[in-house]
């Protein structure tokens, strides 16, 4: 109780956030962009007074925006009173330092932010240790000519060598420490191997997708689990495997750290282990919010990601489109008569052409009002048993199998 009222006290910082349109990307994918922005803001705990936005060939080498917008978004940062602004895309050490230098504020790029929002969500020591190696990894390479604070009690006296500056030193600290906490992960991720060991015989399957499109609550749904469900980019960090029994077959479900754009090098590096439940899974289960406008967008990014992390390995994947229930076509005009636009298919049109484009394996459904869950478990029963068969033909798994949960 006292830590949700410290929670409720804290002061929202008010910030700015700034886009720039490259070459080649439109000024919509650009707003869309700014839009996940302003929702990885909110859930860092930051209110968005206003939002800045420039077109150029290629972004500023010393300060990512031209001169003319600097001074446009400093008088904006005086205008509002905000301590806080927030760039949609990696900046350098030299970006930072002289954006912070000319605005007087703290500066935030995508990648800083998300590693702030996953530092908050981290639950378990795994998880916790995986940030904080991805942290140190974002920071070595924008050391600056200044004291860091990241080692006061080891820094200076007694530990510089002949002539060594302090951004050697700090330099230093962070490699030992990287090199530390990559030492933990793995001693971490020979435990959890073992674990999965235990569960060879089990068909596994993975929920995996875009952050925010309702993987947690689907796990409540389909394991009865009490997994930490919000409405927030990444509302939980730790993957989850629990027990779910469909008729005469079970199986293990993972639930599995959300997906989203530009997501840092470092966090992919880092979560490598946390993502073996997806490259050991026999099924994957791809979540999908088809509420967002963009999310076709966010099946290519997924898709990618997933790619990446299996290395060219084919996985069966289901298709999971939730939240129909919040799903709504753009009106048409009844005199239009050209070919309808995708935002204007309705749901049993979205399903006719996903059901060719996946081969029927694709659901639509509300994990929140629970709407077309039973066709969803027909499905899974369907695709786990024809696994089971055929990897054990002359056997049937046993139900009281006793599993150990992550």
């Amino acid at each position: 109780m006292i830590e949700k009222k410290l929670r409720t006290a804290q002061v929202r910082e008010k910030a700015i956030l700034v886009g720039v349109s490259v070459a080649g990307q439109s000024d919509e994918k650009t707003q869309e962009y700014l839009e996940e922005l302003r929702f990885l803001a909110d859930t860092a705990g930051a209110d968005v007074v206003d939002v800045v936005t420039q077109k150029l060939p290629h972004p500023n080498p010393a300060t990512y925006i031209g001169t003319g917008k600097l001074e446009e978004l400093a008088e904006k940062v005086n205008a509002h009173e905000c301590n806080l602004v927030i760039f949609d895309d990696e900046l350098s050490a030299t970006q930072i330092r002289n954006l912070e230098k000319a605005l007087n504020v703290k500066i935030l790029d995508r990648t800083n932010l998300i590693l702030d929002i996953f530092a908050t969500r981290a639950r378990t020591a795994h998880a916790r240790t995986q940030v904080e190696l991805a942290q140190y990894e974002y920071l070595l390479p924008r050391l600056t000519r200044m004291w860091t604070h990241l080692e006061r009690q080891k820094g200076g006296i007694g530990l510089r060598g002949p002539g060594e500056t302090q951004i050697e030193t700090d330099r230093r600290i962070i490699q030992q420490k990287i090199a530390l906490l990559k030492n933990k992960l793995q001693k971490i991720d020979r435990q959890m191997a073992t674990q999965r060991k235990h569960r060879v015989e089990m068909v596994r399957v993975a929920l995996v997708g875009y952050t925010n499109v309702g993987k947690s609550t689907l796990m409540n749904l389909l394991a009865k689990a009490n997994v930490f469900a919000e409405n927030k980019l990444f509302a939980t960090l730790d993957t989850t495997v629990r027990k779910v029994v469909l008729q005469d077959v079970s199986f293990l479900l993972s639930d599995t750290v959300g997906f989203i754009r530009k997501l840092p090098t470092q966090l992919v590096e880092s979560f490598k282990s946390t993502l073996d439940e997806v490259r050991e899974s026999d099924i994957l289960l791809h979540v999908v919010d088809i509420s967002h406008p963009a999310f076709e967008d966010q099946i290519i990014t997924v898709n990618n990601t997933i790619k990446e992390i299996l290395g060219g390995e084919e996985k069966k994947v289901i298709m999971v489109f939730n939240k129909i229930d919040l799903y709504k076509p753009s009106e048409r005009d009844p005199h239009d008569l050209t070919p309808l636009r995708p935002d204007q298919f309705t749901i049993d049109e979205w399903q006719q052409t996903w059901m060719a484009k996946t081969h029927g394996d694709c659901v639509f459904i509300s994990a929140q009002k629970k709407l077309n869950i039973d066709t969803l478990r027909e499905l899974l029963y369907r695709e786990v048993r024809k696994i089971r068969d055929k990897r054990y033909p002359y056997s049937h798994l046993n139900l009281s199998e006793n599993l150990s949960e992550e």
